[in-house]
């Protein structure tokens, strides 16, 4: 099944303010930069998208710290591992 055919599910979710403020920001930051018209909707599918991509998962995740900690950790690696490439 590809992205396409899915069907996409209805999440409700509350955030605060300032969360809501960054998302719309980056939405406005896209409109005027770019044209391009980004919901809250589709910005947070985007950020799991990319969580997924970096291979995050919920194994002993318990708070918002461990998951900050594990995608700063993936994001290390792949920095460090671009710096040693190409070999010098």
């Amino acid at each position: 099944m590809n992205e396409h055919d899915e069907k996409n599910q209805r999440v409700v979710t509350f955030l605060n303010r300032d969360e809501v403020d960054f998302l719309d920001k980056l939405g406005k930051d896209a409109l005027f930069s770019s044209g391009s018209k980004l919901s809250r909707a589709k910005l947070i599918a985007w950020l799991i998208d990319m969580l997924k991509g970096l291979g995050i998962d919920g194994k002993d995740l318990k708070s918002e710290k461990d998951l900050e900690a594990r995608v700063l950790g993936v994001l290390k690696q792949i920095s460090e591992q671009k710096e040693s490439y190409p070999p010098r």
